[in-house]
């Protein structure tokens, strides 16, 4: 069905021993949508990520993709799934000791998808789509400004053409225009690639530039959503608190002992 959401939780619940982390969280990602979930540290943003890539398992719900249920599969299906996946990690999370064409090339050879030739025409291709030459293809991650090793693994996230990118606080680290460089390169190639993204983020400016939609989590459930232009009318006392960066606000943060 064409109305069938990429991405669907219902009712997925994590806890760590007492401390419950996600409870209850309902989500819809549509076909080519890119929705970004918004909330501070320690929210859960980072646990509903891994539960939707099979990282961890959630003690009660359901989470479908593309409208197959992906809690309980074996693992050759669940490999099967994570096929559609790509991913830009929080640090670029980049392998020291391999050049950058080998980074960005690094699923398609470990599956043993392409020869190593192919791999390096690939991943200067993937290189040229976030705006590097051909010539950093044969650098070492050392060798790179922390701006340049993001838009590697922004490289690396789309190498293999998936379906579906998840972004893990896109823009950590980054100064504020290399940031907004970071958001305009991830509108872009998810437009080029066609892909479903779903991004955890709590830097407003990027969810503002990346999103469709903005879904806001706090203690345990999505407590708002709707499009990224309401967002500064949603009628809800925490997401005016967040996205203002107030300190006064029902959302009270543990600075004392």
């Amino acid at each position: 069905m064409a109305d069938t959401p990429k991405i669907q939780l219902r009712d997925v619940a994590k806890s760590f021993g007492r401390k419950v982390v996600l409870n209850g969280i309902d989500l819809d990602v549509g076909v080519g949508e890119s929705v970004v979930i918004i909330g501070g540290s320690g929210t859960g943003k980072s646990v509903m990520l891994k539960s939707i890539l099979g990282l961890m398992t959630p003690e009660r719900g359901s989470i479908k993709v593309d409208g197959e249920e992906v809690i309980g599969m074996s693992t050759s299906e669940r490999e099967r799934v994570n096929h559609k996946f790509g991913m830009l990690f929080q640090g670029a999370a980049l392998f020291d000791s391999l050049p950058v064409w080998e980074n960005v090339s690094f699923g398609l050879l470990a599956e043993k998808r392409c020869d190593r030739k192919q791999a390096h025409e690939i991943a200067v291709q993937k290189l040229a789509q976030v705006g590097m030459n051909a010539d950093v293809a044969d650098l070492m991650p050392a060798e790179l400004s922390g701006g340049m090793q993001k838009r590697v693994g922004l490289a690396r996230a789309i190498a293999a053409d998936p379906e579906i990118i998840f972004f893990d606080e896109p823009t950590t680290g980054l100064d504020p225009i290399m940031a907004d460089v970071i958001n305009d390169l991830i509108v872009k190639v998810t437009r080029e690639v066609g892909a479903t993204a779903l991004s955890i983020t709590h830097d407003m400016a990027s969810a503002r530039k990346i999103a469709n939609r903005v879904a806001m989590l706090f203690e345990g459930k999505i407590i708002w959503q709707g499009p990224v232009e309401d967002i500064d009318h949603s009628g809800n006392a925490h997401v005016d608190q967040f996205i203002h960066g107030k300190a006064d606000g029902p959302i009270q943060m543990a600075v004392r002992a």
